[in-house]
C-alpha cells in the first residue's frame, strides 16, 4: 500500500467515525487547521500540578509531608483506575484478572517502599512543629483508600470485629457503614459519639461511600472472582495475585505506615503520642486488631490466626 492509499484509508476510517456521532467529517479536519501541537506540559498540566503544594508554615520538611502524601493520592487513582476495569468487564478471563491484579498490587508495592522518602526524609524537629497546625486533619481522611477497600471486599469483611457475628450480606448498608472498622477511630460505640474528625469526613463522603458499597456490592474484586469458572477459581497465579494483594494493602503496606508514626510519634519523645485527629491510632492501624482481610477464604486457619503478625503470615 502506498502513502496516498494508505491515507484515503484513513480519511475512510476517519468519515466513518464521525458519521456514527452524526458529525461532519469536513467540519472536524478543518478544525485541524487551527489546533495547536500538543506539547508535554500541556498534556501532563504540568505547571496547575506543581501549583498545589501550600504549605501552612515555613518549615521546609512540611513540603516533603504535602507533596508524598499528593503521589500517595494519585496512585490511589491509578488503583481505582484498574480496579474499574476489572469490576465493569463481562465475563471477564482469568488473564487479564491477574495481570490487572498485579498493576494494582504493583502500585501498593510502590506505596509500600516509598515510606522511606516519610521515615528518613523529614526532620523530626521539623515534623514534630508543623504538624500541630494540621490538627484535626489526619491521613484517616483519605476518601480514595476507603473507597479502594468499598471496591476489594464485601462489606462484612471491612465490619469492625466486635460487631461482625451479628452481620451478614444482607444487613443494610446505612447499619454496615456504621460499624465499619475505621468508625473505631472516631466513634465512641458506648454514646455514639463521634469525633469531629469522623462528623466532617462523613458529611463530605459518606454519600459517595454508600454509592460505592452498593455500587460494588456484586462486582467487588472479591465477587468477581467467585463468579469466574471453577477450574479458573483453582488457578494458581490468579490466587497467589490475590493473596499478595490482601496482604500487601492489610499488612505490610499499613506496617510500614505504623512504624513510621511510630517513630515520629512515639519513638521521638518529642510528641505526646498523639494523632493530629484524635484517633486511637496504634489500635486502628494495626492489623493483628482490626484483622482487614478482603479474601479470607484464601487464607489457612493458621495464617487467619496469625494474621498481623508479619514474621507468621
Amino acid at each position: 500500500m502506498n502513502p496516498t492509499d494508505n491515507s484515503e484509508a484513513i480519511l475512510k476510517e476517519i468519515d466513518l467515525k464521525f458519521q456514527a456521532i452524526n458529525q461532519k467529517t469536513d467540519v472536524q479536519l478543518e478544525g485541524l487547521l487551527w489546533a495547536k501541537p500538543i506539547t508535554y506540559w500541556d498534556y501532563i498540566q504540568t505547571d496547575a500540578l506543581l501549583n498545589l503544594q501550600i504549605q501552612r508554615t515555613t518549615l521546609p520538611d512540611e513540603m516533603v509531608f504535602i507533596m508524598y502524601h499528593q503521589v500517595n493520592e494519585l496512585i490511589f487513582k491509578m488503583i481505582l483506575w484498574e480496579i474499574d476495569q476489572i469490576a465493569d468487564t463481562e465475563n471477564i478471563q482469568v488473564d487479564f484478572f491477574s495481570e490487572r491484579l498485579s498493576r494494582i498490587t504493583r502500585y501498593f508495592d510502590m506505596l509500600t517502599n516509598s515510606f522511606s522518602i516519610m521515615e528518613n526524609g523529614m526532620e523530626v524537629d521539623q515534623y514534630m512543629k508543623f504538624r500541630n497546625t494540621l490538627t484535626p486533619a489526619s491521613g484517616f481522611q483519605s476518601a480514595q483508600y476507603r473507597l479502594i477497600e468499598f471496591a476489594s471486599t464485601d462489606v462484612i469483611n471491612l465490619t469492625d470485629r466486635r460487631y461482625k457475628d451479628g452481620f451478614d450480606e444482607n444487613t443494610d448498608l446505612e447499619t454496615s457503614f456504621e460499624h465499619l472498622y475505621w468508625q473505631a477511630a472516631g466513634k465512641d460505640y458506648h454514646t455514639g459519639e463521634k469525633s469531629y474528625l469522623l462528623n466532617e469526613f462523613e458529611k463530605k463522603y459518606k454519600e459517595q461511600f454508600l454509592r460505592q458499597m452498593s455500587s460494588f456490592k456484586t462486582k467487588n474484586i472479591w465477587k468477581k472472582f467467585t463468579q469466574l469458572p471453577i477450574e479458573d477459581q483453582q488457578n494458581t497465579a490468579l490466587i497467589d495475585a490475590m493473596r499478595h494483594y490482601d496482604k500487601t494493602v492489610n499488612i505490610t503496606w499499613v506496617m510500614q505506615h505504623l512504624n513510621t508514626a511510630r517513630k515520629y510519634i512515639l519513638e521521638s519523645g518529642k510528641g505526646n503520642g498523639e494523632a493530629t485527629g484524635g484517633s486511637d491510632w496504634q489500635k486502628y492501624m494495626h492489623p493483628k486488631y482490626q484483622r482487614r482481610i478482603f479474601f479470607p477464604k484464601l487464607w489457612t486457619e493458621e495464617e487467619l490466626s496469625n494474621w498481623g503478625n508479619e514474621t507468621t503470615v
